[in-house]
């Protein structure tokens, strides 16, 4: 039996030749088919250079269980989320490695009404039946269908519900795909939405899908991916930017200016339309900065609910309190009525939709948000002992906390600021955010603190 390290806590992710290939590719295929006792399978994949490769080996796994497999081809994971929803499917697949480097692949997968698949609800059963490799015959009766454009059709036509398209006034949007997989399927909507009249102008950057990725992995929170769209911005002088990662699941955006925003306003002015929409609704988010979202559900008399990081609990989260919407600091927005999963095309129609109805531009909405709760910003520390850096900073400041909560790391709230520090599942890495209660000069000051008892005799590199 060889073990199969390419499983994570949520997702499948290797480096092609190491820790998978097609070969590994088809024992997951077969061990996911016989995991959920599938008899239908949607299956897609992004852009990669192996990507094809790979989802012919899980769909060859699945015909091989006996399985009906649904082929998507190329489209966004979300569009696999909707699918298995739409077409009542046991379970989906799709083949990505997102934002990763170009020598990695993986999946993501989903279970019957496009619930995750976590450690606790599935994964561990596929990554042992695919360990043991013991599948025997193949099964008969199984097979492949496209059913690409069917799809594609629902899944655009769910996400223009989203959007009230007589509300919305005149924009020049700059786009930028990152030659991911997001370029078709945002044509697919935007023509939905100039069809039903909408007065929009895209600006098109980086758009065709090539998996060698010559302008680099798309990955918009980097920063130095960031200057192409917003010089874009600028030198067409459009009313905002938008950018996804590799396979479109997180939507970045960037301001008339063509600065970026960052992801705990978009989650805090997302909430807001939503509560807009449907006062008093719940509304889901992660703990790493939280007191602007929560100030405004609480204006919006709304729920703010907590959740950890990572997509399984938010999705977790959502379903189980029937929340409207969860958002995370990282980009990753989830939709109750879009099967309580996350997508990167929704949160831009939500968004023009706000500036046509407000006559405001996007600084504008988030301007006095910025002002009245400054953030640092995630700060990464690449550390020899996280646990003892974390040590350090506890034993600093926990005597004067107002507060502490250990949902996702250490929080501690210090009365005028917060911080939260996470440690990375995957490597030793320490990840710090800090907020505070309008005065960005106490936050750089306690930011500074915090990063020489961080930095104190531990970094490595």
């Amino acid at each position: 039996m060889t073990g199969l390290s390419c499983f994570k806590a949520y997702d499948i992710r290797g480096r092609l030749g190491e820790n998978l290939d097609a070969g590994i590719a088809y024992r997951i295929g077969r061990g996911f088919a016989r995991a959920l006792y599938a008899r239908v399978v949607v299956l897609g994949r992004d852009n990669r250079a192996s990507s094809e490769e790979l989802a012919d080996a899980v769909a060859r796994a699945l015909s091989d269980e006996g399985v009906e497999v649904f082929d998507l081809g190329l489209c966004g994971t979300e569009e696999m989320y909707y699918a298995v929803t739409h077409f009542g499917a046991d379970g989906g697949i799709e083949v990505t490695a997102s934002h990763n480097p170009m020598d990695y692949n993986g999946m993501k997968m989903v279970r019957a009404g496009s619930a995750p698949l976590g450690s606790e609800s599935g994964l561990l059963a596929i990554r042992d039946l695919a360990e043991a490799d013991d599948f025997g015959a193949p099964r008969p009766g199984g097979t492949r269908r496209d059913v690409a454009a069917e799809a594609r059709a629902a899944y655009v036509a769910r996400v223009m519900q989203f959007v009230h398209v007589p509300a919305l006034k005149p924009l020049k949007i700059v786009v930028n795909c990152g030659n991911g997989t997001a370029g078709p399927t945002f044509d697919a909507i935007a023509d939905a939405l100039l069809t039903a009249g909408a007065p929009l102008e895209f600006i098109r950057i980086h758009h065709q899908p090539d998996g060698s990725f010559p302008n680099g992995i798309p990955n918009p929170l980097l920063p130095e991916n960031q200057p192409v769209t917003a010089n874009a911005v600028r030198d067409h002088n459009a009313d905002l930017g938008i950018a996804f990662d590799g396979d479109f699941d997180r939507c970045f955006f960037f301001d008339e200016t063509g600065a970026f925003v960052d992801g705990e306003y978009m989650v805090g002015l997302l909430a807001a339309a939503f509560l807009a929409r449907e006062p008093g609704a719940k509304i889901v988010h992660d703990p790493r900065v939280v007191w602007n979202t929560r100030d405004i559900v609480e204006a919006g008399g709304g729920t703010a609910i907590q959740s950890r990081t990572g997509h399984a609990f938010l999705k977790a989260a959502l379903r189980e309190h029937g929340a409207v919407y969860g958002g995370e600091m990282s980009a990753h927005h989830y939709f109750r009525d879009f099967v309580c999963c996350d997508s990167g095309m929704i949160p831009w129609l939500l968004v023009i939709e706000l500036i046509g109805r407000s006559g405001q531009s996007l600084s504008a909405l988030i301007a006095e948000r910025r002002s009245e709760f400054p953030s640092s910003g995630e700060i990464n520390f690449v550390v020899l002992d996280p646990d003892l850096a974390r040590a350090r900073v506890e034993a600093a400041f926990v005597a004067d906390a107002k507060g502490r909560d250990d949902t996702d790391g250490l929080s501690l709230d210090m009365g005028a600021w917060r911080f939260n520090l996470r440690t990375s599942n995957t490597e030793p890495v320490l990840r710090l955010n800090a907020e505070s209660r309008g005065d960005r000069v106490l936050l750089e000051r306690q930011v500074t603190k915090l990063k020489a008892l961080i930095d104190e005799g531990e970094v490595v590199s």
